[in-house]
């Protein structure tokens, strides 16, 4: 899976940069035909306290996924936006097994 992470009006340290790749690759342990995944990270309204905003698209085999959770820190956000896609995956996958 290709990761391509994008920092808006900020440069990400690698250390997050690392964080970010190794939790978004956990993904393809739920599934396997993800072809790739965008990784946004901005900064939203820099004054309020939940303001760091992690958005992850996922391309995968006959469609996408996508999420966008806003938090205190990126690592929160990644975190739980991560959660989301695993979700959204789970039930893309049982919907294939249907068909």
């Amino acid at each position: 899976m290709d990761i391509k992470i994008k920092s808006i009006h900020f440069d990400a340290t690698e250390k997050l940069e690392a964080f970010i790749k190794k939790k978004v690759s956990k993904l393809e342990h739920i599934y396997e035909g993800i072809i790739m995944a965008d990784v946004v990270l901005k900064v939203v309204k820099p004054e309020t306290v939940k303001n760091k905003s992690a958005g992850i698209r996922i391309k995968i085999k006959n469609g996408g996924c996508f999420a966008e959770k806003i938090c205190d820190t990126f690592e929160e956000a990644v975190d739980t936006a991560v959660e989301a896609l695993e979700k959204q995956l789970l039930k893309f996958k049982e919907k294939s097994k249907v068909k």
